[in-house]
């Protein structure tokens, strides 16, 4: 035999080695600790409500909840790199919800990410975060889903990701690879000596699922860090529906080192704060359907907690309020185009001193997303534009047309680097070429 042959089926062979290997790691059962019988049988009104309480927390409407549709009856498109994922029905109906769960089925699909016929859920469902929840909340989750729920007869879509990246045994490997052991402890408060702090960060790791979008992710797609005991934990990076997460930690610019706890709990309570940050698309359906209604001893435990956070390492954008930008602009000097461009399209609304005006149009100066060092966010508001939800504390709604309409890929990009350079700003330059992807992004959907 040629030792081309020889190589070839060598080769061949620990391909299916591995294949082999990995299909049968992916197949061994997944076996959890079964918590039915550690919990007293009640679903009485308190536990009910309990949990209705963390199902707000945990922001199940969002996602199991499409638009027009029942509350929790699924069918809402997530838009994953593998394709549209739809979420299912977590309705008490026993044909196509969950109506036929026992309490260890729902804590396997809520903790471990395994369906009540052994299949893993797509990480879509932040079981990684919601695993740290105790077993009283989950306990109390279920009694909510199964009697304070009204069954609902619905089917979702089939899931849009071609094959064959839509075969399900590989998500096991996965989930065993990057997803906490079904033998690790849940929370433990014994880390904080606070508290307060301690609550903040239960519910940030846990129900509150935040490091899902605020904390960067791996090439195999799995968040780097799931709790405080990483600087990369809520460092933000994590783009959603043409958003950027931003970086929750103390960074001074880009992050929340000049926010106070009030800036925290305001922007949690009504999408509105005294530092005028721009508030994205994907967090103004957590704050509509989820913070807003949290009891104030929970934002104000959550802003405690994310003030505990130092900043995240790495060279970050600055800020160092410079006048020079103000006193130009008001002069009439308008130094390139990309200072032209702010005075043409943004000045009437956000001024040329970039102060805008407070809780009701953002400031460009010192603004944590314009110093984001991801320009992805300041580039989808200005293509497409942007608006600040409604809420039960502020009921008025306040938007922000789109310019893509009007401005090129070049025009965009001299703009924002003019923004993100003025008035003190000190952050990276925008490309066209960067434009031009987001551009497309936004198009096709």
């Amino acid at each position: 035999m040629k030792k081309s042959a020889r190589l070839l089926l060598t080769l061949l062979a620990i391909v299916l080695i591995a294949f082999f290997g990995a299909l049968g790691y992916a197949l061994i059962p997944t076996h959890t600790r079964p918590i039915a019988s550690g919990q007293p049988p009640h679903s009485d009104a308190a536990s009910i409500e309990r949990g209705r309480y963390l199902a707000v927390a945990a922001d199940c409407t969002a996602c199991h909840t499409a638009p027009g549709g029942k509350p929790f009856a699924g069918g809402l498109a997530l838009d994953s790199p593998l394709g549209a994922i739809y979420s299912t029905n977590i309705t008490p109906d026993k044909d196509s919800g969950i109506g036929k769960f026992t309490l260890d089925d729902f804590d396997r699909a809520v903790r471990h990410g395994i369906d009540d016929e052994g299949e893993t859920l797509y990480p879509a469902m932040p079981y990684p975060s919601y695993a740290r929840m105790s077993d009283e909340d989950v306990d109390a989750l279920y009694d909510y889903f199964m009697h304070g729920v009204a069954p609902v007869p619905s089917t979702a879509p089939a899931n849009g990701i071609p094959w064959p990246l839509s075969i399900r045994w590989p998500l096991a490997i996965w989930r065993k690879l990057y997803a906490p052991p079904p033998d690790a402890p849940p929370f433990s408060a014994s880390h904080y000596t606070d508290p307060v702090v301690a609550r903040g960060a239960y519910l940030v790791e846990g129900p509150g699922h935040c490091g899902t979008c605020h904390t960067p992710r791996a090439l195999t797609l799995q968040e780097k860090a799931l709790d405080d005991s990483s600087s990369v934990f809520l460092s933000g990076g994590q783009r959603v529906g043409g958003w950027t997460a931003v970086n929750l930690r103390g960074n001074s610019a880009d992050g929340l080192g000049d926010w106070s706890k009030e800036d925290i709990v305001a922007t949690l309570r009504t999408a509105r704060n005294s530092q005028q940050a721009v508030i994205g698309a994907p967090m103004n359906d957590v704050i509509v359907h989820s913070t807003q209604y949290l009891n104030d001893a929970d934002l104000e435990a959550i802003a405690a907690y994310l003030k505990t956070l130092p900043p995240a390492p790495g060279d970050r954008s600055k800020f160092a309020p410079n006048p020079a930008t103000a006193a130009a602009l008001a002069a009439g000097h308008e130094a390139n185009r990309g200072a032209e461009l702010y005075v043409d399209n943004c000045a009437a609304c956000h001024r040329t001193d970039g102060q805008g005006s407070p809780k009701v149009l953002p400031k460009m100066a010192g603004n944590s997303t314009v110093l984001s060092d991801d320009p992805n966010s300041l580039i989808s508001v200005v293509l497409g534009g942007s608006s600040l939800p409604g809420t039960t504390a502020a009921p008025s709604p306040l938007g922000m047309p789109g310019f893509g309409w009007r401005l090129t890929n070049d025009e965009v990009a001299q703009l924002l680097t003019f923004i993100r350079n003025s008035w003190g700003n000190q952050a990276s330059s925008v490309s066209a070429r960067e434009v031009g992807r987001v551009r497309a992004s936004l198009d096709a959907h």
